[in-house]
């Protein structure tokens, strides 16, 4: 009974690092259980792989946007300079350029998207078809526009 009321009183004067290490070790077992009530629409869980996808499609056209014209590059630039490394003259490390404001770019469409598709499908459940359509769609496109054999072809300007 001694070791009872010691382990208790040792569990109390815990600090929080003991606290969260012993909670972050018991971490996969509260995966296998499950919830307690399943969820019984899919719209959040769409709104969240469409908008993923939408970010990429997003970024594959700002990039094509930037190489039609400088202007266009220079402000992709800009927008994106708050990435470390975007404007750096340090010849060891380089510097990123304009793949930054791409990259803010895609932040940008997948942050913008998520809770709008989130708010208008809420309380609607979609097929799981209907999302796999539309991430497939949209990342085979953005990648194509990737795939550089296919734009010499199409010339943007």
């Amino acid at each position: 009974m001694t070791r009872q009321l010691s382990r208790q009183n040792h569990a109390d004067n815990e600090p929080f690092y003991g606290k969260f290490w012993s909670k972050l070790k018991q971490f996969p077992n509260g995966l296998s259980e499950g919830a307690e009530t399943a969820p019984n629409v899919s719209g959040p869980a769409a709104a969240a792989i469409i908008s993923a996808a939408i970010g990429c499609f997003t970024m594959m056209v700002s990039h094509h946007l930037g190489d039609t014209s400088k202007a266009t590059n220079e402000w992709l630039w800009n927008l994106g300079s708050w990435i470390p490394g975007s404007k750096t003259n340090d010849e060891l490390w380089g510097n990123i350029g304009s793949y930054t404001g791409k990259e803010t770019m895609l932040l940008v469409g997948w942050l913008v998207s998520w809770p709008i598709l989130h708010t208008l499908w809420k309380n609607k459940n979609i097929k799981s078809h209907t999302i796999f359509f539309w991430m497939f769609s949209l990342l085979v496109a953005a990648t194509a526009m990737s795939w550089h054999p296919l734009f010499p072809y199409l010339p943007l300007t």
